[in-house]
Formats: structure tokens, sequence, C-alpha cells
């Protein structure tokens, strides 16, 4: 479980990951999950390189927006059984927690990320890489996406990579209850029923419509972005009262930035604002 030979160099427009494709386009980047002739699936290597990855893109101002997909028609099939599992079923308890606590650290590495993260999900989408889409901010599907979290169908608990506490404030306590106790698969209609997925769009049209939605966030005022997905994580544990307050502090900061000033020239000469980031 050593880390990739290849770190992260900022800025990111010129780091060439070894485990996962990566391109950027002006503000948005698109990560793909590049083993299509086994579904995508994630290596040691590979959750170490993408942690690595989120983090850096706190220290990446150019990069506003980030879209992760898979390549070859399905987002990702999970931990690859022979060059994870197996492994794993050798390893002694200590080994274990380092695993387990590694994999966490992606969730983490996405959910402290500034940059909103949108999913575009086709085909098979299961174990860690539902993980990874239930970690973004937000997910677009095709109507083939088939989404489980399959942890108990290898004799796991569905208490992994942080799926408890997220996935029930995304669908809602039954409905992930569910999924996690029987790990079978949630439909593209049920997902977005539920609130899993945005909308359902065609194959052809996914990665470029969640481009579509990462540019034009993008194109929003960066602190304010930031600060949102920032509060929405936050007021997870918080009361009413204390997210009331604590919007008010962050919406008094966002109101001394030069974006807030430029929206309201611009709103006053019947313009459309084009925010900077400052």
């Amino acid at each position: 479980m050593s880390r990739p030979a290849n770190p992260v160099t900022l800025p990111l427009a010129e780091y060439s990951p070894k485990h996962f494709l990566l391109d950027v386009d002006g503000k948005v980047a698109t990560v793909t999950l590049n083993r299509p002739e086994r579904k995508n699936p994630l290596t040691f290597d590979s959750y170490r390189e993408l942690t690595d990855f989120f983090r850096a893109c706190a220290m990446d101002d150019e990069v506003k927006t980030i879209v992760v997909s898979g390549a070859g028609g399905n987002f990702s099939s999970g931990g690859d059984v022979f060059e994870i599992i197996g492994p794993l079923v050798q390893m002694d308890t200590k080994g274990l927690t380092a695993f387990t606590r590694m994999t966490g650290d992606l969730v983490k590495a996405m959910r402290a990320c500034p940059q909103p993260i949108v999913a575009a999900v086709d085909g098979i989408c299961a174990g860690a890489g539902a993980i990874i889409a239930m970690a973004s901010d937000m997910r677009l599907a095709t109507s083939g996406a088939k989404v489980a979290f399959l942890f108990n169908k290898v004799g796991l608990s569905g208490c992994d990579m942080g799926a408890c506490a997220i996935l029930p404030r995304i669908i809602g306590q039954s409905r992930a209850s569910e999924l996690l106790y029987t790990g079978r698969f949630m439909t593209a209609d049920e997902g977005e029923r539920w609130g899993f997925f945005s909308r359902i769009v065609a194959p052809d049209q996914v990665l470029t419509q969640a481009q579509a939605l990462a540019k034009q966030v993008s194109e929003g005022p960066t602190y304010a972005n930031t600060m949102t997905k920032r509060m929405l994580a936050m007021e997870w544990a918080m009361s009413v009262e204390e997210a009331i307050e604590a919007e008010a502090v962050a919406q008094a900061l966002c109101m001394t930035t030069e974006d807030f000033a430029r929206a309201f020239e611009a709103f006053s000469n019947k313009r459309t604002p084009v925010f900077q980031g400052d």
C-alpha cells in the first residue's frame, strides 16, 4: 500500500497521473477511471493517487470544479478482486485497519476538496465506485447506470467509507438501509426518484452534460461556492439554530468579496456578472 511514485504536482493542468486519466479544460478538471477491460476497478495505488489528487486540488487556484467518470461504458466496479480483495484475506488486523483507513481517506479528501465534484455515472457503479459517486456533490446518470453498495455480498458490513453517514442523508434512512443490507443494485430510475441522481441523460451525453454542469458552476463566485460546499458538510452536525448562525457568518464573509461587489455593479447596469474568484 505504498504511495504512487508519481506525486501530484501543481498546476494540475501539468500533472500526468499513472492510475487514471486527467484532462483540464479551463476551470474544469475531468478525472476518468481508465481500466475499461475490467470495468475500471480500483487498486491500492489508484486509491492513493486519487486521494493525493483531491488533496492537491485545494492548492490549485485555476481548477474550479471536477468531473469524475469511467471509461468504456462503466463507472467503476469497485475494489479489484485480485489486486485488493485477494491480498486482504492474508492481512492481519493492523494491516486491514490501515487499508480501511486509507480507503476512507479518499472520501475525506473528496469532501474536503473545495471544488464541487460532479459524477458522470454510466453502467456499473459498485462497491468503492458507488462510494466515489456518493461522495461527489452532484451525480448525473444514464438509464443503464446501476449502483450497488455490495459490501455485504463479500461478507462485510455496509458501513464502509462513510456509507452509513452519507447515503441516508441523500436518499433517506430506509432506502439506504435496504441497499446496505441487501447489496442489491439501485436502478437509474430509482436513483433519480430517490434523489441520488440529479437527472438521467443519454449515454453519449452523460459526460458532456456533467462537464457542462461543472462549467456552469465554475463560472460562479468561487469563494461563495467553496463556502456552500463547506456549509453543506458542516451543517449535518448542527441544530437549525446553530446552522442559521453559521450561515450568517459565512454569508457576511462572502459579502466582503470582490465578486459580491462585482455582481451588484453588473446588476445595477443590467449586465450579467462575470465572476473572477476574488
